[in-house]
C-alpha cells in the first residue's frame, strides 16, 4: 500500500513574505497564510482562522518574494513536513508546508484599477508566469521568455 503527503491551501498572505539565500546559493522563501472556517454553533456563525507557515525553494521563491506582500491569496500545493530544533536545551518541532506549487489568485492592487481574480501560477519549473489553465506561450525556438517586467505582471 502506498502513502500520500500532500497538502492544498488556499489563503491571505499574513506578512510579506520573508525571503533569503542559503549559504550554499539556494533561494528560500518563508511565508504565513490564514485560511478560515464557517461554523454555525446553535443559532450563531462562527469563524476559526489557521495560520500555516509555507517553505518554498529555488525560483518560486524568488518569484514569491518578488510579487507577493501580505493580504494577497494564494492557493498553495505542497506537503507537510516537520523540522526539530533545540533552543536553551529544550527540544522543539514545527511543522510546515514544503510547497511544490504556489499560484497567485489575484493581481496585485495598482492604483486606480480593480482587482482581478485571475488565477497564475510561479512555475518553478522554468521561471515563467503561466495561466494555470492554458500553456504558457512560448517564442519560436521552445525558448522560454524572460520574466516580465514589473508593468507586464499579470497580477
Amino acid at each position: 500500500m502506498s502513502t500520500l503527503n500532500k497538502v492544498i491551501l488556499i489563503g491571505n498572505l499574513g506578512q510579506d513574505p520573508d525571503s533569503r539565500v542559503t549559504q550554499n546559493g539556494h533561494p528560500v522563501c518563508n511565508m504565513s497564510i490564514a485560511t478560515k472556517e464557517r461554523f454555525k454553533q446553535g443559532d450563531e456563525w462562527q469563524e476559526k482562522t489557521e495560520w500555516h507557515r509555507i517553505v518554498v525553494w529555488g525560483k518560486q521563491a524568488e518569484f514569491c518574494a518578488q510579487y507577493l506582500t501580505k493580504g494577497r491569496k494564494v492557493c498553495v500545493e505542497g506537503s507537510l513536513q516537520t523540522r526539530q530544533y533545540e533552543k536553551d536545551g529544550q527540544r522543539h518541532y514545527m511543522t510546515e508546508i514544503k510547497a511544490q506549487s504556489v499560484q497567485f489568485l489575484d493581481r496585485a492592487q495598482q492604483q486606480g484599477q480593480a482587482q482581478d481574480s485571475t488565477p497564475y501560477q510561479a512555475d518553478g519549473s522554468n521561471g515563467q508566469y503561466s495561466h494555470q489553465y492554458g500553456d504558457p506561450q512560448r517564442p519560436a525556438g521552445g525558448r522560454t521568455p524572460a520574466p516580465p517586467d514589473d508593468s507586464d505582471v499579470p497580477f
